[in-house]
């Protein structure tokens, strides 16, 4: 249980009473969705102004990080997405690790529903994009629509507040994990053009290395910094996009702390009598019993646990803000919602997720493999299905893959369209549906 700041043993400064209002909001898991529609707002507003020029160039500055014959050139807009997006999906690469070890996703009877879920939600997209752009130029994008934001459907969830039932959210946030995995299969397998054997030799030494630190008994952080960064240039150099040494880091991360609650607390009770203000003033490198309990205490968690709630306000504060001022500045034109790549994508979210989410969630229901979780019928499951539609980070992610480094104009007009009216349809449709206090519904309805 959190303790509030006026309890702890530390005095109050100024500026704790400065930065609570800002720590209680950033405890807030929807403020990350209004942050990101912020910075989005913002990106619109410079693309479509007389700054234009000048912000989209921003973006395209040089970054050079060179070392003897070795140089590290790209854009600034290149760094964001291949270099900052990494630690994106180390977290993504976390999440889905804590849900297959202690969540959702570790009983196979449970997770059947999401499982199946999130596959309609990917191969039903695709395929209505495919259908109307196979054999154009735009064929590429097949995958821009197969992603449903997690930021922006907790978003919309909580301005509903406690009308939307529990295991609503975990049957979308389960969902949308699973999408993640789908994502970075459809990013690793195709959006790889073409392969260095040796670099990619290097990127699975040094993964190796990350697994032989691990299994030998390596906790502090620093050596599988540099072994990652290692990995990550390798794997950028093959040809794979480096991002995805993020969720394999991820994975590997281990989800078991070391050191059990109990042993820890007797350990506290045999080090009180020297914290004594007596014994304290006289002991002699007290620096390094305080290095001591700092450590044991971090021990009493797992590393993912740690470094999931370390990175997080990082990826979710930072990063994705970042990532959406580089990528959602687009020049909004009439022409451009009109263009057919446009329309596949807005078509691909608004209707082909929600379309194959409902079939695949009839049919492994109807198979009597799931069943709907308490407190959720079908309409219900419909509207929240349609949220699922918002695609935003991971679909503009994957629009930089298909169509270069900048993306297609007209396929993030249709992100930014089906993601805005995702979250219209999906929230209206739950408004209408839920009834007012949340009553538990009977799932045969």
């Amino acid at each position: 249980m959190n303790q509030p700041i006026t309890s702890l043993p530390v005095p109050l400064q100024p500026i704790d009473r400065w930065l609570r209002p800002l720590a209680r909001f950033l405890h807030i898991q929807a403020t990350s969705g209004i942050v990101l529609v912020v910075c989005t707002a913002i990106a619109l507003f410079a693309a479509n102004s007389r700054w234009a020029a000048s912000y989209l160039a921003f973006w395209q500055m040089d970054v050079t990080i060179g070392m003897g014959a070795w140089q590290f050139h790209h854009s600034l807009h290149h760094v964001i997405n291949d270099g900052l997006m990494a630690i994106f999906f180390f977290v993504i690469g976390l999440e889905v690790k804590r849900e297959l070890v202690h969540g959702s996703l570790s009983d196979l009877k449970q997770a059947s529903l999401p499982i199946a879920a999130a596959i309609g939600g990917m191969i039903v997209p695709a395929v209505i994009y495919l259908s109307l752009q196979y054999g154009e130029a735009g064929m590429r994008g097949w995958g821009i629509p197969m992603a449903t934001d997690i930021a922006f459907v907790i978003g919309c969830l909580a301005i509903l507040g406690s009308r939307v039932p529990h295991s609503l959210r975990i049957l979308l946030l389960s969902l949308a994990i699973v999408d993640d995995i789908g994502a970075i299969l459809v990013i690793a397998v195709g959006y790889t053009e073409s392969l260095d054997g040796r670099f990619l030799m290097l990127a699975a030494f040094a993964v190796g290395v990350v697994h032989f630190l691990s299994r030998v008994g390596v906790r502090r952080f620093p050596p599988y910094i540099v072994v990652g960064a290692i990995a990550w240039i390798a794997l950028h150099e093959s040809g794979i996009h480096a991002t995805l040494i993020g969720v394999i880091l991820g994975l590997m991360t281990p989800a078991r702390s070391v050191l059990v609650p109990e042993r820890f607390r007797r350990y506290l009770h045999d080090k009180t009598e020297e914290f004594s203000e007596q014994r304290w003033a006289r002991r002699d490198h007290r620096a390094e019993v305080v290095m001591e309990v700092q450590r044991l205490t971090r021990e009493t968690v797992s590393p993912l646990e740690y470094l999931e709630r370390t990175l997080h306000p990082w990826t979710a504060y930072i990063i994705m803000p970042i990532f959406a001022l580089a990528n959602a500045g687009v020049l909004i034109e009439p022409a451009n919602l009109s263009d057919p790549v446009a329309i596949a994508v807005v078509l691909g979210l608004v209707v082909g997720k929600p379309v194959g989410i409902v079939l695949f969630s009839w049919f492994v229901i109807r198979m009597g493999v799931a069943k709907l979780p308490e407190g959720i019928n079908w309409p219900v499951l419909v509207s929240g299905s349609c949220l699922a539609g918002i695609g935003f980070t991971m679909a503009l992610f994957i629009d930089g893959l298909a169509f270069g480094a900048d993306g297609l104009d007209t396929a993030k007009t249709g992100v930014l369209v089906g993601s805005a009216l995702s979250a219209v349809l999906g929230m209206g449709l739950l408004m209408w549906t839920l009834p007012k206090g949340a009553p538990k519904l009977d799932a045969n309805e």
